[in-house]
């Protein structure tokens, strides 16, 4: 499982919604990647010392995209062995 959230959510933000995605034990582990247009640098620090597990620039390069979810998917299969 992954989720790729956009941090501009209509009526909550995605700092919000990881918040909540952690407090349910059901959600709790899954990887959360923040995809957002916010691409300054603290921007980037800002959101993975929130807790999203990775970070994505939009606008989403086509053709990295598929490599970069499926590091975010294998970086995950790893830390569960």
């Amino acid at each position: 499982d992954l989720v790729l959230m956009d941090l501009q959510l209509p009526g909550i933000d995605g700092m919000e919604a990881l918040r909540r995605l952690r407090e349910s034990p059901r959600t709790a582990d899954i990887p959360v990647v923040a995809v957002t247009a916010q691409a300054m640098k603290h921007d980037r620090e800002r959101v993975l010392d929130a807790g999203f597990d990775g970070y994505i620039e939009k606008p989403i390069s086509v053709r990295a995209f598929p490599d970069q979810v499926r590091g975010f998917l294998s970086d995950r299969q790893v830390g569960t062995e």
